[in-house]
């Protein structure tokens, strides 16, 4: 029961995340004009805009014009609802909860912005290094030097990988946005799980990149935008990064 009421909770978020993702970067309001189609302008009805049921409904396209409506609105939807019922199940209604559930939510708006503009607001990124520096220490997730060494850590060592690729490649590898987004989640995370999310990005990234060049290498630089990556790693070593590390330290001895 809980977890469908958060997953119905996430789902109604993910549909105002949509409105955030297509309007912010391109500098509208979040709250005027209402929701309406991208193609014809007409307004959308209430029931339209019921998360995912409404896409399933209109069988996706727009009711007047018959435009087809992007899949990314219902995948927003489903992915911010899902996110709240998996930090549910690791962590229950405790602290880490209530600090990652909003962390996740950015990294899902970011993540679709970079897919669609290739760019990662600054507005959000050093805002949230600052916030990650106070939250943190403040409900007990990480000491403020921990948090502090998270965002030298992620964002030093996606820095570092951009000055090293740009030297040998002539041309940039790391976008500037990588580096503050790596350097936000270091704050929240530590630098502990920040290095597993960012092995995973890279990891996830690798394969996605190689397939990506197999089907289309000229498109390589263009088709790919590293957030996605970034965010991904950073769910899934919040959701398991600590039981990954404490297999990898069994191992070691």
């Amino acid at each position: 029961m809980t977890e469908t009421a958060l997953f119905i909770i996430g789902a109604i978020l993910g549909s105002f995340f949509n409105v955030v993702i297509y309007r912010v970067p391109r500098g509208g309001s979040i709250i005027r004009p209402p929701s309406a189609c991208p193609a014809c302008g007409t307004c959308l009805r209430a029931c339209d805009n019921i998360p995912v049921l409404g896409y399933l409904l209109l069988r996706g396209k727009c009711r007047y014009c018959a435009a087809p409506i992007s899949a990314r609105y219902p995948i927003v939807e489903v992915l911010s609802g899902i996110l709240p019922v998996l930090l549910f199940i690791r962590f229950g209604f405790c602290v880490p909860f209530y600090v990652f559930w909003p962390l996740s939510c950015v990294l899902l708006v970011i993540s679709f912005i970079d897919l669609d503009l290739r760019i990662i607001p600054d507005r959000v990124t050093l805002p949230g290094i600052a916030v990650g520096l106070i939250v943190a220490p403040l409900v007990g997730l990480l000491g403020f030097w921990d948090s502090l060494i998270g965002v030298v850590v992620g964002g030093g060592m996606l820095y570092l990988i951009g000055v090293l690729g740009e030297l040998f490649l002539k041309k940039e590898s790391m976008g500037g946005g990588d580096v503050k987004l790596a350097a936000m989640l270091g704050a929240f995370m530590g630098w502990k799980l920040v290095l597993v999310a960012l092995f995973v990005a890279f990891f996830v990234g690798a394969v996605i990149g190689v397939i990506v060049m197999a089907r289309k290498p000229k498109d390589w630089d263009s088709s790919v935008p590293f957030g996605p990556f970034i965010a991904l790693g950073a769910v899934l070593a919040l959701l398991w990064g600590e039981s990954a590390l404490a297999w990898y330290s069994s191992l070691l001895g």
